[in-house]
């Protein structure tokens, strides 16, 4: 993995609210997504990049379920970007690619629940609008193990870079 350009850089972190961290996930479970992500949140802020905490709520629900704000470990820090999604990638329908555009951001690497799901959905959107996207490999999780696996076999190579925390955490440096 190149060196990312920091200011350039966001780590889009999907879904990581309670209702979904306690899933029943796999190969990881919905904790060590988390632990993961408060990790490279950390290193992306410390390196000048931007963290967006994307969280999902139901359209038409006038009260959430329970468990659908951010988890405790992942609550938007300042500097940070919150996006509340209805749908199920984080670009449909939110103002996340103006907010990115605004910034100057070119890079998203993306963590989170479930690979499947929010985490591919946003990636397609991602490639589609330009953006060099990475999947962070070991930050994220699927509702069920070959799901996930088909993802990262199939589908991210296509449209992005996969890599680690580490490789990512070493290409902010």
């Amino acid at each position: 993995m190149n060196p990312l350009e920091s200011r350039c850089t966001s780590l889009i972190l999907i879904d990581l609210m309670p209702r979904i961290i306690a899933l029943d996930t796999a190969p990881l479970s919905g904790p060590a997504v988390v632990q993961r992500s408060v990790e490279l949140a950390a290193a992306t802020r410390a390196a000048g990049g931007l963290v967006v905490n994307v969280r999902v709520e139901r359209p038409g629900v006038d009260v959430q379920p329970e468990g659908s704000g951010f988890a405790d470990e992942v609550v938007p820090q300042p500097g940070d970007l919150e996006i509340v999604k209805r749908t199920i990638g984080a670009f449909g329908r939110s103002p996340l690619d103006a907010e990115l555009q605004s910034r100057g951001i070119a890079n998203v690497a993306l963590a989170g629940i479930a690979t499947n799901f929010g985490v591919e959905s946003t990636g397609r959107a991602a490639s589609d609008l330009g953006y060099e996207t990475f999947f962070i490999t070991d930050a994220m999780t699927g509702l069920d193990a070959p799901a996930h696996e088909f993802a990262l076999s199939q589908i991210f190579p296509r449209i992005g870079e996969l890599c680690t925390t580490n490789e990512y955490l070493t290409a902010l440096k």
